[in-house]
């Protein structure tokens, strides 16, 4: 059977550059939040993108892709399972609510602005 061709559909998306812990919108990095012992504290990482953590990267250590020490990174729970955030990389807002890093050049070549920003 021959490949057809296929556009994709556009849809909207929200997107928020990514540099630090705390960047995202929707981190809520310094919020109140229920612990689960009980009581309350006061969030230190992202809710959305938080610290990059693995034992095989000490976090001293530079990140030969992007040039960044591992300890500037973070981590983003998607669909697909987890994935690394690199300073500048985007995250994508899905129209589901799903989400996921994509690199600044991908997304340049992916993605146009909408409404107020496009003009």
């Amino acid at each position: 059977m021959p490949y057809e061709t296929w556009r994709k559909k556009p849809v909207d998306v929200q997107a928020a550059q990514w540099w630090r812990n705390g960047d995202h919108p929707d981190d809520g990095v310094g919020e109140l939040a229920p612990d689960p012992a009980g009581g309350e504290y006061r969030r230190i990482e992202g809710a959305v993108v938080r610290f990059f953590r693995h034992p095989k990267y000490p976090g001293d250590e530079t990140h030969e892709r992007c040039g960044r020490t591992w300890h500037e990174h973070g981590w983003i729970d998607t669909l697909e399972g987890g994935h690394r955030v690199c300073p500048g990389d985007w995250i994508v807002t899905g129209v589901q609510g799903e989400r996921w890093p994509v690199k600044p050049d991908i997304f340049r070549a992916t993605y146009e602005p909408v409404g107020e920003r496009a003009a």
